[in-house]
């Protein structure tokens, strides 16, 4: 895997469909564990050597901005020297990481895609990785990037099975013969989101308003550019309140799989 691989982090929709403390921040930075998920997602990264991210803001921008802004700050000994200059000195920083982030209001209104594009004069022509700011997996990101290029194709794609939320009825007729919980092998494979672009995907995209999941990555498929990386591990997005206290729960239970730190 590249030492200066770039982590791209889509972070500036709405979250309209998870609601609580939308008004307020924008769905990546709602918390588990007191912390964002933003920083749970990249916190896992840097655990797997990823250190140069590529934020794009939008609905709210302001507030994922301040929280890098102050970061430092707030995980490091500091002295206020109020007697002479006044200058703020940072004495011990241990506990913040040395990763590089940087910050694209991408727009209020733009679309996956068109973000994306947005990125590319920070990107250039290097392949990069994307994910989405609103879910967590255990996935390995080395061998994600071995598999990656060992196809040669210009695009892979993290795929998972999401748990089921609902138990499954056995009929027969109208007669119930069994009820049972659904397990990930009923549930077909979806986009989990990490994946691995190469600058091919940027002329595939016209503008703010074009997803990424569609035209752009329905053209890849098409010319056989996109395969699939098939993760079985650990998969949870936030969409809903039920998502958010799932991952809380699993926090303060001890058993969060995507903490490797």
């Amino acid at each position: 895997m590249p030492a200066d691989l770039k982590v791209v982090i889509l972070a500036g929709g709405f979250g309209s469909r998870i609601s609580e403390d939308s008004s307020a921040k924008p769905k990546p930075m709602l918390e588990i564990g007191g912390m964002p998920i933003l920083w749970h997602i990249m916190k896992n990264l840097y655990g797997q050597g990823l250190d140069d991210f590529v934020i794009l803001t939008g609905y709210r921008a302001s507030v994922i901005a301040e929280f890098f802004a102050n970061y430092r700050l707030h995980n490091s000994d500091v002295t206020f020297d109020s007697r002479g200059t006044g200058e703020t000195m940072v004495v011990q920083s241990s506990r913040a990481e040395h990763w590089r982030v940087t910050l694209l209001d991408t727009g209020l209104t733009t679309m996956t895609g068109g973000r994306v594009k947005r990125a590319q004069p920070v990107l250039g022509s290097a392949p990069f990785l994307l994910t989405y700011g609103d879910g967590l997996a255990d996935v390995d990101i080395a061998a994600l990037w071995r598999y990656h290029v060992g196809h040669g194709r210009a695009a892979t794609l993290t795929a998972v099975q999401p748990q089921g939320r609902f138990g499954f009825l056995d009929l027969n007729g109208d007669r119930i013969e069994s009820f049972r919980e659904k397990a990930q092998s009923d549930v077909g494979w979806i986009n989990g989101g990490f994946m691995i672009l190469s600058s091919a995907i940027f002329p595939l995209i016209a503008g703010d308003a074009m997803p990424l999941e569609r035209e752009p990555l329905e053209r890849l498929a098409d010319a056989g550019e996109l395969m699939a990386y098939r993760h079985t591990g650990f998969w949870q997005c936030m969409d809903t309140p039920r998502d958010h206290k799932l991952l809380e729960d699993l926090w303060q239970s001890g058993s969060s799989p995507w903490r490797n730190w």
